[in-house]
């Protein structure tokens, strides 16, 4: 299947339009269309808030002129079905365009390849596959969840040039600097949801909310939400305060502390334990997934990061290196078994690299999976 390359030009431009939505989609995907009559664009639009409409139809509404005859380049196929909004198929035809390019067939089991079989039916042509791997790279999360029903998992870490996260009375605040820090409330708007253990509330007494750097966007929160296991969380803790929910995930059965803490505003939702009973880490993944969470981002200690890791639930990891040795005593990034032989380590593969400030920021995705683990 050949393309041009204005072909390859306008599926740029949708994917470029695709990434506008990239605070405001969740939990649907980031996706851009842009309309083209006689090589000239004459409507553009992408998907700008979940519930809202789909990236065809703005791009129909905004057009210039006449979309007779028109090809669109939509960034991942049109849905098919009746939802929040109605089928993009639907209008596409109704907008009587000759060709639909797509860069990306849609996993969503209620489109599946669905939404070009409804274009094809209608006598439009259909190309699929133009720059399918940057497609998919925008729409990671979301991908990752409809085809294993488990969102992508990120881990956040800021260490010292010596990898050591914290004191070892725990002072962690700040081994990076200002650049790294809003960068990081940059990567929480993009996250569904922002997870961490029980350590790191009592130790921190963290928020975990958007603040920095994401004006106009700053009001869009994640879903915050604790491991806990014997329901220590504080009911005074900084959790209850700013915008957006907090969910507490356990295995306590303990009714009296489960009650105190729902009255001070927390959700509190009791998961299976796994083999070790111990709270299960896929039950945690899957109850995530069933809330539509597509992207996760994991704030935490040695402990939890060890676990997620060893349990093979880490997909991503983004480093925040600090120029500072913090020395032995100093707590390390993950807590993990003594690995015995090279054979055994964690593979990571680089992703790249950048400069925030002083420090620098690494990003991995995580090759080797280990085995199944719990806290």
């Amino acid at each position: 299947m050949s393309f041009t390359e204005d072909d390859k030009r306008f599926m740029e431009l949708a994917l470029a339009l695709a990434e506008k939505g990239r605070y405001t989609t969740q939990p649907n995907p980031m996706v851009g269309c842009v309309l083209v009559k006689n090589d000239t664009l004459i409507g553009q639009g992408y998907h700008e808030k979940a519930a809202g409409p789909h990236a065809e139809i703005n791009a129909i509404t905004q057009a210039t002129e006449n979309t007779q005859g028109a090809i669109a380049y939509v960034s991942l196929e049109p849905c098919s079905h009746t939802g929040k909004t109605p089928p993009c198929v639907n209008a596409l035809i109704k907008a009587g365009v000759s060709k639909v390019i797509v860069a990306l067939q849609d996993p969503n089991p209620l489109v599946a390849g669905q939404g070009i079989s409804a274009l094809k039916e209608a006598g439009i042509s259909v190309l699929v596959g133009l720059l399918q791997e940057q497609a998919a790279a925008l729409n990671k999360g979301f991908l990752q969840r409809m085809r294993t029903g488990n969102p992508r998992v990120l881990s956040k870490i800021a260490m010292s040039l010596d990898g050591r996260t914290a004191m070892a009375s725990g002072e962690s605040k700040w081994i990076t600097g200002e650049a790294a820090r809003e960068d990081v409330h940059r990567l929480r708007a993009q996250s569904g949801a922002v997870l961490t253990g029980i350590g790191t509330v009592l130790e921190d007494n963290p928020q975990l909310t958007v603040r920095k750097g994401i004006d106009p966007l700053a009001d869009l929160q994640p879903l915050r939400v604790v491991l806990d296991s014997k329901l220590q969380t504080p009911v005074g803790s900084s959790l209850t305060g700013g915008a957006g929910s907090c969910v507490i995930l356990t295995c306590s059965q303990d009714v009296e502390k489960k009650f105190a803490l729902e009255r001070t505003g927390f959700v509190v939702v009791v998961l299976p334990v796994d083999s070790n009973n111990k709270l299960c880490l896929q039950a945690v993944m899957d109850w995530l997934g069933e809330q539509e969470i597509n992207d996760v981002m994991v704030e935490a200690g040695s402990k939890l990061n060890g676990a997620l890791l060893q349990a093979g639930l880490i997909d991503e990891l983004i480093v925040y290196l600090a120029p500072a040795i913090l020395g032995d005593a100093s707590r390390g990034a993950f807590n993990l078994p003594d690995v015995l032989a090279l054979s055994d380590k964690v593979e990571l593969d680089f992703k790249g690299v950048s400069t925030l400030g002083d420090d620098l920021k690494l990003h991995y995705g995580v090759v080797k999976r280990k085995k199944e683990t719990g806290v």
